[in-house]
């Protein structure tokens, strides 16, 4: 079966979150279908403006997906969101991979999804402002970048790198030295990936 990784996003998305995780998957393998999947079908506008096409809404995705991915951005905490949770609640019950990333792990919490794994968000204070008694588990909280824990990868609005990293590994894209010498890359630059004989992932 092709794999499909369905991409939620939400007006005033942060378009920069899955950028690396989504063109990453395209470039190693373009036969690995990527939708992205919203509230309403037409135009979603990112925060810088960017607009993507909506290839579907929530209610009519395939049935059948191989990862979900929640991207930041400023619509986490409207009525609207409140619709993506029959995905999420379909890729817990089937365990499929989910990724939230920003202010969608804040909407996790406060749909009591954090409960009972390691998780981390922008800001523990922010998250239990938000979710309140909807969020019990303060002390799995891990102040790092990135965390996964149960097929469920967390990271804040700046870890867009860290979360692709991790995401790459439970889909079962990229692992071992192969993940490792991309994440470096990336992170640090051609000319230092040379000098430390990393392998460049894209020539």
């Amino acid at each position: 079966m092709k794999k499909l990784l369905l991409v939620v996003i939400l007006p005033e998305f942060a378009d920069w979150e899955a950028a690396f995780l989504t063109s990453t998957i395209k470039s190693i393998d373009p036969d690995y279908q990527i939708k992205y999947v919203s509230s309403e079908k037409g135009i979603c506008t990112s925060i810088g403006g960017l607009q993507v096409n909506v290839d579907c809404t929530v209610q009519d995705v395939p049935k059948e997906f191989s990862g979900l991915v929640l991207v930041g951005g400023l619509s986490w905490r409207t009525k609207e969101a409140e619709k993506v949770m029959t995905l999420v609640d379909t890729a817990l019950a089937n365990k499929i991979p989910i990724g939230a990333i920003c202010d969608a792990t804040v909407f996790l919490g406060a749909n009591g999804v954090l409960n009972n794994i390691k998780h981390t968000s922008n800001a523990l204070t922010e998250l239990k402002s938000y979710a309140k008694d909807k969020y019990t588990n303060e002390e799995n909280y891990v102040n790092d970048q990135a965390v996964v824990d149960n097929n469920i990868v967390t990271a804040n609005g700046a870890a867009a790198l860290e979360f692709t990293k991790l995401m790459l590994s439970v889909l079962g894209i990229m692992q071992g030295k192969q993940l490792d010498d991309y994440y470096y890359f990336m992170k640090n630059g051609l000319y230092k990936s040379i000098q430390q004989g990393i392998d460049i992932p894209f020539r």
